[in-house]
């Protein structure tokens, strides 16, 4: 069975669908599909987390397993900031080219599993990781993104106290100098982690 957190889901149907959303005060329209993360809108862990961060116009930022492109994009319109979309999942990739194209956002996006295919560093790398993936899978994400990170880069992720939020912050804080709750809602952290 495909996830949409796997490389392909050729088998699926396509079955298209925009959805919006306002993220401090700016209406964003985005195209959505079968088989990416969130196909139905914005999560709402997501949403606390760009309703959370800040980011400087100057910084480079990389959206880890970016779906259809919510974060990243936004990232890109509301701050200004270079931006390099990746996922492992091919249709994920197309829909956030799409969705860049729509918006008029001038962001770099590839396919990539993880940090398999991403070369340089970046200042922020933000993410919502994929919890289905497994616990292996994201530590690994979180451990690696050091190596991708510039000195006092900071991750940022968000993860729900249900789906193992403090043993990721007990992991997160052997990994990296500082690591920061920069809000908790309904259950979501949003977790800032300086190399």
């Amino acid at each position: 069975m495909s996830h949409y957190y796997t490389k392909t889901n050729d088998q699926l149907d396509s079955l298209k669908r925009n959805v919006q959303f306002k993220i401090h005060d700016h209406l964003f329209q985005m195209t959505t599909d079968k088989g990416v993360f969130s196909k139905s809108g914005l999560d709402f862990g997501t949403r606390v987390l760009l309703e959370t961060i800040s980011i400087q116009p100057h910084e480079t930022v990389l959206d880890l397993g970016c779906g259809y492109g919510a974060m990243g994009l936004v990232i890109n319109s509301l701050f200004r900031s270079s931006v390099t979309l990746v996922d492992i999942n091919q249709r994920a990739v197309q829909l956030t080219k799409e969705n860049a194209e729509k918006l008029k956002l001038n962001v770099t996006v590839f396919q990539s599993d993880g940090f398999s295919n991403v070369n340089g560093t970046f200042d922020v790398i933000v993410t919502n990781p994929p919890i289905r993936a497994g616990k292996a899978v994201i530590y690994r994400w979180f451990e690696s993104a050091k190596t991708y990170l510039n000195d006092n880069g900071r991750l940022i992720l968000v993860i729900n106290q249900n789906q193992g939020a403090p043993s990721a912050i007990t992991f997160l804080k052997e990994q990296y100098q500082t690591v920061d709750i920069l809000d908790k809602k309904s259950g979501f952290y949003v977790i800032s982690c300086q190399k």
